[in-house]
C-alpha cells in the first residue's frame, strides 16, 4: 500500500506533537553546530514553546501527516523583514520522515495558501551550513539572494544563516 500524506492546519491541541517535530529536528540540524549546553536549551525550548504560539498566533501553521502519523509542520504568514512578501518563518520534518516526500507535499501546500493569501513571492531563513535544507529548497524553486544573517545564542559562535526566495506559482 503507498504512503498516504495529508496536509491540515494545526489546532490548538498540537502543541506536544509540532515542539516533538520541532525538538527532535532542531536537534539533529541545528544542535552539531551548537554548544552541548545551547543544542540541550534550544531542544528544551522547540519542545514546549508550540502551546503558546498556537493560542495566540496569527500566522498559519500546517501539520503534515504521514500515513496518520505526525511527521513536519510548517508556519508562515506576511514577512518581517520584506514588506509585501509571505515568509515561511518554521518548517521542519521529524528525522524519521526524512526523504519520505512528506516536506515536499507540505511545502506544496505552504505554496498554495501563501497564494491564496494574496502573495506573488515567499521568502525564508536555513542554516548556512546545512546542505540538505539548501538543496531541498533548490530542488523545489527556491534560489539565494544573496542576504545573510547571524543567529547569535549567549555562548559559542552565532550560526549563519542565508535567505532564500521564489515566485508563489499560480499567480
Amino acid at each position: 500500500m503507498p504512503d498516504v500524506i495529508t496536509v491540515h492546519p494545526a489546532k490548538p491541541g498540537d502543541g506536544d506533537i509540532l515542539g516533538e517535530i520541532h525538538a527532535l529536528s532542531w536537534d539533529v540540524s541545528h544542535g552539531p553546530f551548537c554548544t552541548p549546553k545551547i543544542a540541550a536549551a534550544g531542544v528544551e525550548e522547540r519542545r514546549t514553546k508550540w502551546h503558546g504560539i498556537l493560542a495566540e498566533d496569527a500566522d498559519s501553521i500546517l501539520l503534515a501527516r504521514l500515513n496518520d502519523r505526525p511527521g513536519a509542520f510548517a508556519r508562515f504568514g506576511a514577512s518581517t523583514s520584506r514588506p509585501g512578501m509571505a515568509e515561511i518563518h518554521t518548517f521542519f520534518a521529524h528525522p524519521d520522515v526524512w526523504g519520505s516526500g512528506i516536506a515536499k507535499v507540505l511545502l506544496m501546500a505552504v505554496l498554495d495558501r501563501v497564494r491564496d493569501g494574496g502573495y506573488d513571492d515567499v521568502h525564508l531563513w536555513t542554516l548556512r551550513d546545512s546542505a540538505q535544507a539548501r538543496r531541498f529548497y533548490a530542488k523545489n524553486g527556491f534560489s539565494e539572494t544573496g542576504r545573510t544573517h547571524d543567529h547569535e545564542f549567549d555562548e559559542g559562535p552565532p550560526l549563519a544563516l542565508v535567505e532564500l526566495e521564489r515566485a508563489v506559482p499560480g499567480r
